[in-house]
């Protein structure tokens, strides 16, 4: 066999293994689309079905008609997410280039003490942050969501990673000697160059605090303040019956934002994870 030949047959193998991982990933989400259209007997006789049914004005009857308001619960987690992303992304990328561009003395200590933060798990300091929160009357705030997503290890080490070898210094410098501000060089030099990083990391901390159940439920009690998967989470746990066609309508509505800011910013990924595993 001639080596064309066989990588053509080595491509074609490549091809179709990547078009069932497709199939697989895909999937799920098209049966949650197809199951918001089916009643609730004909999802517990076959959970899986790929044809779908004539129910879903009846599940949105469902839905709309308990006590909480989805709407509300879609508005406050689109609140809660688009500040958490936004700060996050922004304040995490000032502090990689506090530590990528500025020579100080506890830089690389403060650096170490970053990482050795990200090997604490989140779960650990809940009961401390609660007591902290209840104690300055902030429970039931949204606020209290959004302000604690600054303080994010993980994505400092990310955008340190990227920063290093994309922003030159000698730029840096050159801006300095014009005379332009320390903020004028971040925002208007330094935050175009780490797009690529920054629309990465922004799909993830939107779809990490889109889908947070647990910070929410321990903080939130009052209905007007649920934000969506804690709505979601209380029509599975109906103690009468549990409609799943509106449990699969919900969870739609849910995946909904998280797959238009995915197609919105998809492009960036690539680039984004291929520049940010280069380390200095």
């Amino acid at each position: 066999m001639s080596k064309s030949k066989k990588h053509y047959g080595a491509r074609t193998i490549i091809f179709i293994i990547c078009v069932l991982l497709a199939i697989i990933s895909i999937l799920p989400f098209v049966i949650m689309l197809v199951n918001a259209t089916r009643s609730t007997p004909q999802i517990q006789a076959h959970a899986v079905s790929l044809i779908p049914s004539h129910y879903l004005s009846k599940n949105m009857k469902i839905l709309l008609g308990k006590s909480f308001k989805p709407s509300v619960g879609f508005m406050n987690s689109m609140i809660v997410s688009v500040a958490a992303t936004a700060l996050s992304t922004y304040f995490s990328t000032l502090t990689a280039y506090a530590l990528v561009v500025y020579d100080w003395k506890l830089r690389d200590a403060f650096f170490r003490f970053i990482l050795a933060v990200m090997m604490i798990p989140a779960q650990i300091t809940t009961i401390g942050f609660y007591q902290m929160v209840y104690r300055i009357h902030m429970t039931n705030k949204l606020i209290m969501l959004i302000l604690p997503a600054i303080a994010a290890p993980s994505m400092v080490f990310f955008m340190r990673q990227y920063m290093k070898p994309a922003l030159s210094l000698e730029i840096v410098q050159s801006a300095r000697i014009d005379g332009a501000k320390e903020f004028y060089i971040f925002n208007h030099i330094a935050l175009p160059i780490m797009k690529p990083a920054i629309a990465t990391q922004a799909i993830f901390t939107f779809v990490s605090s889109w889908n947070n159940l647990f910070t929410p439920l321990v903080l939130l009690t009052k209905q007007n303040k649920f934000t969506l998967p804690i709505m979601i989470s209380l029509l599975r746990g109906d103690i009468y019956k549990t409609e799943y066609g509106a449990v699969y309508l919900g969870l739609s509505l849910t995946a909904l934002p998280l797959i238009v800011i995915y197609l919105a910013l998809s492009r960036y990924i690539v680039a984004g994870v291929a520049l940010g595993s280069v380390k200095g």
